[in-house]
């Protein structure tokens, strides 16, 4: 009698701790599942100034007050974009550029005053051309003496490297938008490596839109970099119901593409100009287009509507805060405009003093 009660006891604890093993489980699952369907929040808040020295300088505006503005709209990153030229696409010289590129002293200056700020750094070198014939930009450079003209393209980056090493930069692109060369596999394989071997932060590189799937590299960076100047509509007075609907398409082919990457995703640059037809060519930056503040408010609605919450988004940057803005500015600051207040509720900055 003892024994069988003996054996009945250690039943019962068995199966007492086997029903409570499975209740933790299911718990445990339960909440695995509800983390995974939360929306992650942004963490990476950007805005890119703009480096526009020649022109800050001659009307007096600060570069400084321009990052206290950043912030204030709730901002925690900004992004500091700086040039070389090579003569054109064929060229194999590449070099800074008196009249573009903003002096070290000053670029260091600027990232120490962000990080005063509560602000972490984006440094984003990108290239630019002294003469485009038609159809030609940074993206079909096509250099006479590859080997050559790469040699001064690995100057140029690891030169930022190191400043961005030495001012502990947060996040540093290895290049922007070149699609002719991305892939060369083994040369950026190669750079990527000279560059961590200095650079603690994340290193990325920056797609076009339209091209991010023939990236070869994309396992040696920490993100997928894509700027998203992606022509939403061909009408000039698209709703913010189908500008929505056209960046929930976008959305959903990079965020397919994220997964099977196994990369999060920053847009390294979107934006608009407050311009007519900003929506259909929002990557033309000499449209002289007649003043659309609305326009550009609905584009950056539509674009907030669409991300807000999308798991494999790691962070935006915004092209760009610059000079007065206001409501007669037609260039693509959102400064003193309504898609201003756009971001500041979504950046959790409360309302903005724009009209």
């Amino acid at each position: 009698m003892l024994r069988e009660m003996t054996h009945s006891c250690q039943r019962g604890r068995m199966i007492f701790l086997s029903m409570r093993l499975t209740l933790v489980l299911i718990v445990s699952l339960a909440l695995a599942r509800n983390a995974a369907a939360e929306p992650a929040p942004l963490q990476m808040k950007g805005m890119a100034l703009g480096l526009y020295f020649a022109e800050a300088d001659y009307k007096g505006w600060s570069f400084q007050n321009m990052l206290g503005e950043i912030r204030s709209i709730g901002a925690d990153h900004v992004s500091l974009v700086v040039s070389w030229k090579q003569p054109d696409v064929r060229s194999v010289t590449l070099a800074p550029d008196a009249a573009t590129t903003l002096p070290d002293a000053r670029l260091r200056s600027l990232i120490r005053d962000a990080h005063k700020r509560g602000l972490k750094v984006f440094l984003f070198p990108i290239i630019e051309l002294d003469v485009r014939r038609p159809l030609e930009w940074r993206g079909t450079i096509a250099p006479r003496d590859v080997s050559a003209w790469w040699t001064g393209y690995q100057k140029f980056i690891l030169h930022y490297a190191r400043i961005a090493a030495e001012e502990k930069v947060e996040l540093f692109s290895v290049g922007s938008e070149l699609l002719s060369t991305e892939t060369w596999r083994d040369r950026w394989a190669a750079l990527i490596s000279q560059v961590r071997k200095g650079f603690r932060g994340k290193v990325l590189y920056s797609a076009n839109w339209d091209h991010y799937e023939k990236v070869s590299f994309w396992d040696l960076v920490d993100y997928l970099g894509v700027t998203a100047y992606n022509e939403l509509s061909r009408s000039h007075d698209a709703s913010e119901e189908e500008l929505t609907t056209a960046w929930r398409n976008v959305r959903a082919s990079l965020s397919a593409f994220s997964q099977k990457a196994g990369k999060p995703i920053i847009i390294t640059e979107v934006g608009y100009t407050s311009q007519d037809g900003s929506a259909v060519h929002p990557w033309d930056y000499t449209s002289r287009s007649p003043l659309d503040l609305e326009e550009q408010r609905r584009c950056y609605a539509a674009f907030v509507t669409a991300w807000n919450g999308e798991n494999t988004l790691a962070g935006v940057f915004w092209w760009n805060w610059f000079g007065a803005g206001g409501g007669k500015d037609t260039y693509y600051t959102p400064k003193g405009k309504p898609a201003e207040g756009i971001l500041r509720r979504w950046y959790g900055a409360g309302k903005s003093q724009s009209p």
